[in-house]
């Protein structure tokens, strides 16, 4: 009997330690992982103010709130599920798929630059009369939670890519705690981000001289801010995307785009020195952005041509 109880508790001490050391993993996981994906994670950053930019100040944090939730069940009821499924059963579809949200992120930033340009506006915009604000509102936050799916989905193969090495419960593990964190890193910014402007009416109204001039810069920087955010959003839409697609070309062994541009990249580092880095990286998001741009003013092309063909109520005219 004491035999018995000596070998169970050292069994269980195995266990245990076997966990613990899991955790450890998981933990060591996570942090490379979110690490690799914190370029998404700026991009995500930057496009989502957009969504509420210009409507009622009530409404933005129920709007973030919402589309914090719909990026939760992006997350962890669709994509986690997915890519690991995917990377047991058919670990090469996770490519196309990214692809195809490459096009999709291209196709939405080349519609914001037409638009900006003197295009038709693709859907209903805020310069518009809004009839229904709800359906108005609704409309938003779904595409929102579209964007967010696409570059979700990009951070979560950017993770499940850091630790394709490791046990499935692991990489299970490190992409609900990547999935959860960034979700909440991202979208509290966000929130804090368009709310600054009630921080600086508050500030502007108390008594203290430097909390008024505080308030009174925050309340003019805001609008130059979020102006801003709208373009980088527009412009992180065709990096990512763009990027995406290079990135899957070489993949699936079309590689000449992507080495083309690593050539650009290579060459600008080699000339700019001890700057390289910086201006390499910069040289090859550039290249990136304007590839995506490329593909999504085809996507658009062919689109509109689609719709002029079939006409807004689906028949051929």
């Amino acid at each position: 009997m004491p035999g018995g109880l000596v070998a169970l508790l050292d069994d269980v001490s195995i266990i245990a330690r076997a966990a613990a050391a899991s955790i450890d993993d998981v933990g060591v996981a996570a942090s490379k992982a979110g690490t690799k994906a914190a370029g998404v994670v700026v991009d995500d950053a930057a496009v989502t103010p957009g969504y509420v930019t210009g409507l009622s100040p009530a409404r933005e944090l129920p709007i973030i709130w919402k589309i914090t939730k719909g990026s939760l069940r992006n997350k962890l009821l669709i994509l986690l599920p997915g890519a690991l499924i995917l990377s047991l059963i058919l670990p090469t579809a996770i490519v196309f798929i990214l692809m195809a949200g490459g096009c999709y992120l291209s196709f939405e930033g080349a519609e914001k630059i037409i638009e900006k340009v003197g295009g038709a506006k693709h859907g209903e915009t805020l310069d518009d009369t809004i009839e229904d604000p709800v359906a108005f509102e609704k409309g938003r936050v779904n595409g929102a939670v579209r964007t967010d799916l696409i570059l979700s989905a990009e951070i979560m193969a950017i993770t499940l890519a850091s630790v394709s090495a490791e046990s499935f419960f692991v990489r299970a593990a490190v992409l609900a705690i990547v999935g959860v964190g960034i979700t909440f890193l991202v979208y509290g910014a966000v929130g804090m981000i368009v709310k600054m402007d009630d921080v600086g009416l508050h500030l502007a109204k108390k008594p203290s001289a430097t909390l008024q001039a505080t308030g009174r810069f925050l309340l003019r920087a805001m609008p130059w801010l979020l102006n801003a955010l709208s373009t980088i959003g527009t412009v992180a839409m065709l990096w990512v995307g763009g990027g995406i697609i290079l990135h899957g070309l070489a993949q699936v062994g079309f590689s000449a785009p992507e080495h083309f541009m690593e050539g650009i990249r290579h060459s600008v580092e080699g000339a700019t020195h001890a700057l390289g880095g910086i201006f390499g990286w910069l040289t090859y998001a550039v290249s990136s952005a304007v590839f995506g741009l490329v593909i999504g003013v085809l996507l658009a092309l062919i689109v509109h041509w689609g719709q002029t063909l079939l006409g807004k109520g689906g028949s051929v005219h």
